[in-house]
């Protein structure tokens, strides 16, 4: 196992909220970091021209942890 932490945009860590209440209305229990390896092995399925279409999707935020308010 390997440990690791990541920085989301609140818009795309509210997502983990409303794909974990999906999961459940459909019967299933879902942690966040299963949620981030459903999304890895769905990723790696893609031809490369999808892969590429679906990344440049994604909003680009700079690397580190985020200055304390």
């Amino acid at each position: 196992m390997v440990r690791d932490s990541f920085t989301f945009p609140e818009s795309d860590y509210a997502l983990f909220a409303a794909l974990k209440r999906r999961a459940l209305a459909g019967g299933a229990e879902v942690k966040k970091s299963e949620l981030l390896r459903a999304g890895l092995q769905w990723l790696a399925s893609l031809e490369d021209a999808r892969l590429v279409e679906t990344l440049g999707r994604v909003e680009r935020i700079k690397t580190g942890r985020p200055k304390k308010k």
